[in-house]
């Protein structure tokens, strides 16, 4: 985080700073869970007819971006090697999650494209890359990879411009991460995931106290997969049609 100018008119038009508790990332990241539950559901079991639970679960993508851009934009985030680890972690249970994603369908292809976590494993590594002062390559994965992951780049440009902000908050990354939000309604098909920018502002007055819970999310997702397979089993043999 930087200081913003010492001069009066300096303070009075610098953005704000982007300070979250931990607690209440902590429950931020709870929150895109449940959210995105309820739209799985909605979508894998209920063949998206709730249009209130489609809503609803476009808050969940600009919930993990958040979180994600807000942990890795930390001080010492390169220093601890903090990058490889979280790589890490979204590679291994991206691919557990990728038989049940392929399974429940709606993809191009059988396959098409890559499940959530990979969207933030490409976010991370491009991250990575600006924070190595690697532009060209940084800009050559947010091509190649926006290319092959759910959101496609609107996800990935949004949590680059959450990080670069919680570094060093400037009008244009604001702008620019709005736009990137905004630009998730080409392929959600509508606007709700504007939602999230106010649920992002209540956060940071609020300071909940939570234990940070590491390995949640990345377990959480590839078993609630599963869990709706399986579920969708006898649904079928009972004469439910899924897409």
């Amino acid at each position: 985080m930087t200081t913003q100018g010492t001069s009066p008119w300096g303070r009075r038009w610098a953005p704000p700073c982007l300070l979250i508790a931990d607690g209440t990332l902590e429950a931020l990241k709870w929150l895109g869970l449940v959210l995105m539950t309820i739209d799985h559901v909605n979508k894998y079991l209920f063949n998206g007819t709730c249009l209130a639970a489609f809503s609803a679960g476009r808050l969940a993508l600009p919930i993990f971006a958040l979180v994600l851009a807000y942990n890795l934009a930390r001080s010492d985030s390169l220093a601890r090697g903090v990058y490889g680890r979280t790589a890490g972690r979204l590679l291994a249970f991206g691919v557990l999650a990728t038989p049940a994603f392929i399974a429940l369908g709606g993809l191009v292809a059988g396959v098409y494209p890559l499940n959530i976590l990979f969207t933030l494993l490409v976010a991370t590594v491009v991250i990575h890359l600006l924070d190595c002062d690697q532009p060209a390559v940084a800009v050559t994965a947010f091509g190649i990879g926006g290319a092959l992951v759910e959101f496609w780049w609107p996800a990935i440009g949004l949590c680059v411009m959450v990080w670069l902000y919680a570094r060093r908050p400037s009008w244009t990354c604001l702008a620019l991460g709005i736009v990137c939000c905004a630009s998730l309604q080409v392929i959600n098909g509508d606007a709700w995931a504007l939602a999230a920018i106010p649920v992002f502002l209540i956060a940071m007055r609020w300071k909940l106290t939570m234990r940070r819970r590491r390995w949640v999310f990345h377990a959480y997702y590839p078993l609630h997969l599963m869990a709706i397979w399986l579920i969708r089993i006898p649904m079928a043999k009972a004469g439910y049609l899924f897409f």
